[in-house]
C-alpha cells in the first residue's frame, strides 16, 4: 500500500535546507590580508618515548612587523595540543633530552644578541636559559645520557671586533676578505672568523669546553654515537676548502683535545646528514655525483660505512631520485629517509642489507619533514588544499594531530590544482601544475599567468606553504584573482631524475624556456589560457629565467623579476656562487662566449618589449640587488613600460611580513593593469 505524505512535509524540508544554508556561510577567496591568519607549522620532534611530538609554529605579529616562532606539542592521539611559549621572541630548534626530563629550544630572549638554549622542565615551570655563551649557536644536540650538549657555534667578524677593540669602540673593525668564498645571503661577508667550530657543554656544571679548534674549517652537522663516546661531524680540510667542494666526515672522541680521526670524503648536495646505526658500528650518509655538478644539479644518494673505516656500500641505488634526512631504524635493520618525486615527496625505508625500496605513504599528501622515535612516526605534511600540519603515519596512513590552520582554511575556497604533461619543443616530456581561479568556468579562456620556480634545482609541488618562500600561497592569491595559473617543472628542476636536472649544465635558459614556452602552449590549446592576456614571472631564478623567457618570445602582455640577473658577468664575485661558476663555466677571461651566452637577456635586451616590473632586496647576496637594476636600467632607457622596486635591509628572501604584502599587492596592480580587461 503507497502511503502519501502530508502536502507540507516538501515545504518543511525545503524550508529546513534553506534554514541550514544560512547558517553555513559561503566560502570566499583567499585574500593578501589572510596572511596574518596563517600559522607556518615546522620541524616535528618526537618525544623519547613517542607519547608527545613537539612541533614549531610562526605566526605574524603585524604591529611589530615580524615573524614570530613559538614551541608547541601535540601528544600522539592528537587529543591535546599546548603553546609551550610565548613572548615576542621567537623559539624554534625544539628537542627533547633522551632521558624524557627537558625539552630545550634556542632562543634570544631577555634583550640577548645571541640564541641560547633553553630548557623546560617537563615537570613545569617557566623556561629557564642553560646556556650563556657568546657565538652564535647554529646548531646542538643532546649526548644519549643527557649530561651534555655539542654545540655548533661561529663567531662573527663585529664579535672579532669587540674583543680586540672592545664594546664601546667608535667604529667597527675594517672587514679584511681572506677567502676564495666570500659572501653569502644574510651571514653577509665571510672571514676567517665567520667558521663554525664544535664545543662541549656541560649541563651541569655549564662549562664549555673547545671539541674542534681549527677557525679556517666549518664543522657542523655533529651527532653523537649511541654509546656518547664519539661525535661525527662533516667539514671540509682540502687545501682551499671554499674552492673544494667536497664535504669529509669525521668522527672524535667525545672529549675536549681528542684528536679527530678522517673516515671518507664525500659530497651532499642538500648538506650532509650522519646518522649512526643503533650498535654504532655503522654510519649513514648522504653522496652526491662528481663535484662539478654539486652546486646546482646533484641528486644525493644513500651511502653505508663501517665506523671503523672500510668501503662504503650504496643503498637503493635504483632509486633515480634525491634522498633527504636518512635514520636507521630502532632495530638498525633498514633506513628511512625522504624522497621527492615528481611534484610530490614521500617517506620511503629500504634495508641496510639492501633490497627494494618500500614507500611508507600514499600520494595524499606531501610529506615534507619526519621524526621517529618509540616506534611512533610524526609528519609536516600538506596538500593543494591543507597547509602543513603535523601528523602520525600508522601503516601507511596519516592521522591528522593538528589543526592550526585549520579555522582559515575553512572559510577559504581555493582553486583546483591539477597535474599537467605535454613536450617540449625537442620531444622531452615536462610536468607541471595549473591552477583555476575558484569561480572557474569551462569554455571560458582566461588571463593566464606562468609563475616560474627558483632554484633551478626544485619542484613545483602539491604542498600548500605558508613560509618565506610562499609560491604556493602565491599561486592561490593569484587564482582568486581571476588568474590561471600555469606552474611547470622545466628542466634542471628536482623529482625528474639525475638526467633530468643536469640537463641544462653550462646551458642556462634554453631547455627550461622552451619548456616554459611549450606549457603555455599546452594551455592555450587547450582552451583555457587567452592567448592575448599572458603574463610571466617568478623570484630568484624564477626571475632570471623570466628575463631570458621575454628576451626570447614577445608573447607576454606583462612581466614581473624578482630577485632576478641578467648580466651574468656582473655576477661574478657579487654574489655567492663563485664555485658553482668555477666548476660549471669556468671564469669569464678563460670563456667569455659562455658567458655571454648565458648573459643573453641583457645583451639582447632590445628584444624586449614586454612591460616588466623589477623587485629585490637591497641587501641580497644571493642574486644581488644590480641584477634588478641594470635591467630596469635597460628597458627604462629602450623606452619599453617598467618599475623597479627595492625593499630596504631585505634579503634574498623577504622577511618582513608589510613588505610581503606590499610585495603582493604590486604583483596584483602590475598583471590587473596589463591583463584585465577595463571596465
Amino acid at each position: 500500500m503507497r502511503i502519501s505524505a502530508p502536502l507540507s512535509a516538501p515545504i518543511l524540508l525545503v524550508t529546513l535546507a534553506v534554514s541550514l544554508c544560512a547558517q553555513t556561510p559561503a566560502k570566499r577567496p583567499i585574500a593578501v590580508d589572510d596572511m596574518y591568519r596563517m600559522q607556518q607549522v615546522d620541524d616535528p620532534q618526537t618525544s623519547p618515548d613517542g607519547k608527545w611530538i613537539a612541533y614549531t609554529v610562526t605566526s605574524v605579529d603585524r604591529e611589530a612587523d615580524k615573524r614570530v616562532s613559538s614551541i608547541w606539542m601535540v601528544n600522539w592521539e592528537g587529543t591535546q595540543n599546548l603553546r609551550l611559549t610565548f613572548g615576542p621572541d621567537s623559539a624554534n630548534s625544539p628537542q627533547w633530552s633522551p632521558d624524557g626530563k627537558y625539552l630545550s629550544f634556542l632562543s634570544a630572549r631577555k634583550g640577548s644578541e645571541k640564541s641560547q638554549v633553553w630548557l623546560l622542565d617537563r615537570r613545569g615551570g617557566e623556561a629557564q636559559a642553560l646556556t650563556d655563551v657568546k657565538a652564535e649557536i647554529g646548531d646542538y644536540r643532546w649526548s644519549p645520557d643527557s649530561k651534555t650538549l655539542v654545540l655548533e657555534m661561529s663567531q662573527s667578524e663585529e664579535e672579532e671586533s669587540k674583543t680586540i677593540l672592545g664594546p664601546k669602540s667608535p667604529a667597527p673593525k675594517p672587514i679584511v676578505i681572506d677567502r676564495y668564498h666570500f659572501k653569502r645571503d644574510v651571514e653577509g661577508y665571510l672571514t676567517a672568523v665567520s667558521s663554525s667550530q664544535l664545543y662541549l657543554f656541560d649541563v651541569a656544571t655549564k662549562k664549555l669546553q673547545p671539541l674542534t679548534t681549527d677557525k679556517k674549517f666549518n664543522d657542523g652537522g655533529a651527532v653523537w654515537s649511541p654509546d656518547g663516546k664519539r661525535i661525527a661531524y662533516v667539514s671540509n680540510h682540502a687545501e682551499d676548502p671554499d674552492s673544494a667542494s667536497i664535504d669529509d666526515i669525521f668522527i672524535v672522541d667525545a672529549h675536549a683535545g681528542a684528536t679527530p680521526r678522517k673516515l671518507l670524503t664525500t659530497d651532499a648536495a642538500g648538506g650532509q646528514h650522519l646518522a649512526w646505526s643503533p650498535d654504532g658500528k655503522l654510519l649513514a650518509y648522504l653522496v652526491g655525483f662528481e663535484p662539478k655538478y654539486n652546486a646546482a644539479y646533484n641528486m644525493d644518494r644513500l651511502a653505508v660505512v663501517s665506523a671503523d673505516g672500510g668501503t662504503p656500500r650504496m643503498l637503493a641505488e635504483k632509486l633515480d631520485r634525491p634522498i633527504i634526512s636518512p635514520e636507521f631504524t630502532s632495530d638498525g635493520s633498514a633506513i628511512t629517509f625522504l624522497f621527492e618525486d615528481d611534484r610530490r615527496q614521500y617517506p620511503a625505508r629500504t634495508a641496510v642489507a639492501g633490497g627494494p625500496i618500500e614507500k611508507l605513504a600514499n600520494a595524499d599528501y606531501v610529506v615534507l619533514d619526519q621524526s621517529i622515535a618509540a616506534g611512533h612516526t610524526a609528519v609536516a605534511a600538506a596538500s593543494d588544499t591543507a597547509a602543513v600540519e603535523i601528523f602520525a603515519l600508522e601503516n601507511g596512513k596519516l592521522r591528522k594531530l593538528t589543526s592550526q590552520n585549520d579555522a582559515l582554511l575553512s572559510e577559504i575556497q581555493l582553486g583546483a590544482v591539477e597535474d599537467i604533461s605535454f613536450k617540449s619543443k625537442d620531444g622531452a616530456e615536462v610536468h607541471g601544475l595549473m591552477i583555476k581561479p575558484p569561480t572557474y568556468q569551462k569554455d571560458k579562456k582566461y588571463p593566464t599567468l606562468l609563475w616560474i620556480h627558483g632554484g633551478g634545482n626544485m619542484q613545483d609541488d602539491h604542498a600548500l606553504r605558508f613560509n618565506l618562500y610562499p609560491l604556493q600561497l602565491e599561486r592561490q592569491l593569484f587564482a582568486a584573482r581571476g588568474y590561471v595559473v600555469l606552474a611547470i617543472n622545466y628542466r634542471g628542476g628536482s623529482g625528474r631524475g639525475a638526467e633530468y636536472t643536469r640537463s641544462i649544465f653550462a646551458d642556462w635558459g634554453n631547455k627550461e624556456v622552451a619548456d616554459l614556452l611549450a606549457g603555455v602552449d599546452f594551455a592555450v590549446a587547450s582552451g583555457i589560457a587567452d592567448p592575448e592576456r599572458l603574463g610571466i614571472g617568478g623570484w630568484s631564478y624564477g626571475g632570471i629565467l623570466t628575463d631570458f623567457t621575454i628576451a626570447s618570445d614577445t608573447r607576454f602582455k606583462a612581466a614581473i623579476s624578482g630577485a632576478g640577473a641578467a648580466n651574468e658577468l656582473s655576477m661574478y664575485g657579487s654574489d655567492q656562487y663563485i664555485k658553482q661558476y668555477s666548476n660549471e663555466l669556468g671564469p669569464p677571461w678563460k670563456n667569455p662566449d659562455l658567458w655571454m651566452k648565458v648573459s643573453y637577456p641583457f645583451f639582447k635586451a632590445d628584444r624586449i618589449h614586454t612591460p616588466t616590473l623589477f623587485m629585490g632586496g637591497q641587501s641580497d647576496f644571493n642574486v644581488p640587488i644590480i641584477g634588478s637594476e641594470q635591467m630596469y636600467q635597460a628597458l627604462r632607457t629602450l623606452g619599453v613600460p617598467t618599475e623597479l622596486v627595492i625593499y630596504p635591509g631585505q634579503f634574498h628572501l623577504l622577511r618582513r611580513p608589510s613588505y610581503i604584502r606590499d610585495r603582493m599587492l604590486r604583483y596584483y596592480a602590475w598583471f590587473d593593469k596589463y591583463l584585465m580587461p577595463k571596465n
